[in-house]
């Protein structure tokens, strides 16, 4: 037993510190990692794209009121969505979108093109890639 109050107080304060540690340690545990979170893919998109991912949280996951606060109908928020659903799969594999498609995707979006003709285009382009003509 600790015969003077210097002991104890010493005895209070490495017990002190010791709890304070482990909470230390506990705290920095339940960190997020600061350097996976870089590499996230929403991270990837647009601060259009983000925009739209926010408010699409914020509707509750409506598109109809997603649709609304932009102004547009459905069809057309949805295929804007579709395309920052395809961006967010291509970066969650590591890989780039395609140019091609995401300029179709944006005549579609600014109304310029029809989604068939965009889609016989991106076809015919595949074929001509599987084929080496590209």
């Amino acid at each position: 037993m600790p015969s003077t109050d210097f002991q104890i107080v010493k005895m209070v304060l490495d017990n002190v510190e010791a709890r304070l540690s482990n909470v230390e340690v506990a705290v920095n545990e339940s960190k997020p990692n600061l350097s996976r979170r870089q590499d996230h893919p929403l991270l990837s998109l647009s601060d259009e794209d983000l925009a739209l991912v926010t408010e699409l949280v914020l509707q509750s996951g409506s598109l109809k009121g997603l649709a609304e606060v932009y102004g547009v109908s459905y069809p057309t928020i949805r295929a804007r969505l579709d395309r920052v659903i395809e961006r967010l799969q291509l970066a969650a594999q590591g890989r780039k979108p395609d140019p091609l498609r995401q300029f179709l995707a944006d005549l579609i979006e600014r109304g310029q093109m029809n989604v068939d003709t965009a889609r016989r285009i991106a076809s015919l382009a595949d074929e001509r890639v599987a084929k080496g003509d590209a």
